[in-house]
């Protein structure tokens, strides 16, 4: 089997807590909470060997022999974004609500069905090129596991239609039929739910990996929610919840309360919420770009990490609410307005990520993680916050194999 080292690492992130903080950087700066004794940790001066698509070894000083060599050229390397929210699989522009918004007019969940009407129209070819192109994009910007939603067709095949698409991109698909009550059910939401939980989970759930439900005034309230989550979950289907977003409300106690993997958003949390979430295997995935895109106050992130709670962060790409696939971006809004230190927001990037999709090989470069990396054209990850909308990642690697940027 090839071997392949990666030398001359100025700073590899690791999250292993068997290695080091960098020079002059202590625990109290780098991150607290449950997850602080990975949070920041790696090797200067280092190497990696990839394997068969995973990390063999790590370590400092001189590298071992491989097959084939490639230098990083000092630059730094941490492990491959995990982004565990998205909405990728859409057709329509909502480029003119962005802009009214910017003007006033204040966000609702209605303007999904806007995109629902352009994706229903869309063709299958259509919606793969679409699809195709905002992976590219994530690649190129370091994202390398990827999770994908339906939600935006609301029909028993449209909705299978969007999962076996985003199956095409990856395994990690959720089944959201629950986005948001469709104009044609106005009058019958309950029908609706008998419908997602129905025919249409069974359609399904054969694609999916999760299931997700819009747990919102306006979208779908607690008991209908309720509803949603057991009957996905009984057709063995994680557990994800679109909570607390635009307000104070069920969403996070409901995950949290069925064992859910995930609750998103975390907007607005009451103390309860934060208490609930810190008890608990609930990851809070904080979306703060579609904060910057609503002009909604951020989430506090510090509050969730001091409390103990586990924090991801993704870039819930959408067309209405969070139209973006940069996590460097995502992770420079976290440190700013959420109130994570740099390593926090990279550790949620990465490994929050893993743990809200449940998976363990990736979101970190431990050995045996599949060799998955971010190297940044930066001595060091603080630069993602340091130089923010600076297209720092120099190349992205997949599995040992680079799949955008180079390295020269």
């Amino acid at each position: 089997m090839t071997t392949t080292a990666f030398t001359d690492i100025g700073w590899l992130t690791t999250h292993d807590p068997a290695h080091d903080l960098p020079v002059g950087v202590d625990a109290s700066t780098s991150g607290a909470g449950r997850h602080g004794e990975e949070v920041g940790r790696g090797l200067a001066d280092a190497w990696l060997v990839v394997e068969g698509g995973r990390v063999a070894a790590v370590g400092t000083g001189a590298a071992p022999s491989a097959d084939q060599r490639v230098s990083v050229g000092g630059r730094s390397v941490l492990p491959g974004f995990v982004d565990s929210h998205t909405h990728m699989v859409f057709a329509g522009d909502r480029s003119a609500e962005f802009t009214a918004r910017m003007a006033g007019q204040p966000y609702a969940a209605g303007g999904i069905a806007t995109t629902i009407g352009a994706t229903r129209s869309a063709t299958d070819e259509a919606l793969r090129a679409a699809l195709s192109s905002r992976v590219a994009e994530a690649r190129a910007a370091g994202i390398t596991t990827l999770e994908v939603k339906s939600g935006y067709a609301a029909t028993p095949e449209g909705e299978a239609r969007l999962l076996r698409l985003a199956r095409e991109v990856t395994p990690h698909t959720t089944y959201l039929g629950a986005h948001v009550v469709p104009p044609e059910h106005a009058d019958d939401p309950a029908g609706y739910v008998s419908l997602v939980t129905g025919e249409m989970l069974e359609a399904c759930a054969p694609l999916a990996g999760s299931v997700d439900v819009f747990c919102e005034e306006g979208a779908f309230d607690a008991d209908q929610s309720r509803e949603v989550l057991l009957a996905g979950m009984a057709a063995g289907l994680a557990g994800r919840v679109h909570a607390n977003q635009l307000g104070e409300g069920p969403g996070v106690r409901l995950a949290v309360e069925l064992g859910c993997a995930s609750a998103d958003h975390c907007t607005y949390l009451s103390g309860e919420d934060v208490e609930a979430l810190a008890g608990s295997s609930t990851v809070a995935t904080l979306l703060p770009a579609t904060d910057f895109s609503t002009r909604q106050s951020y989430p506090d992130g510090r509050r969730l990490v001091d409390a103990g709670a586990t924090v991801a962060l993704a870039t819930n790409c959408n067309p209405g609410s969070s139209y973006t696939t940069s996590m460097s971006f995502v992770i420079a809004l976290a440190v700013r307005d959420c109130r994570l230190t740099l390593p926090e927001a990279v550790w949620s990037a990465t490994a929050g990520g893993a743990r809200s999709l449940r998976v363990d090989d990736v979101g970190h470069l431990r050995v045996g993680a599949r060799a998955d990396m971010v190297v940044l054209d930066a001595p060091s990850p603080d630069h993602l916050a340091y130089r923010p909308g600076v297209p720092l990642v120099a190349a992205t690697v997949l599995a040992g194999d680079i799949v955008a940027g180079s390295l020269g």
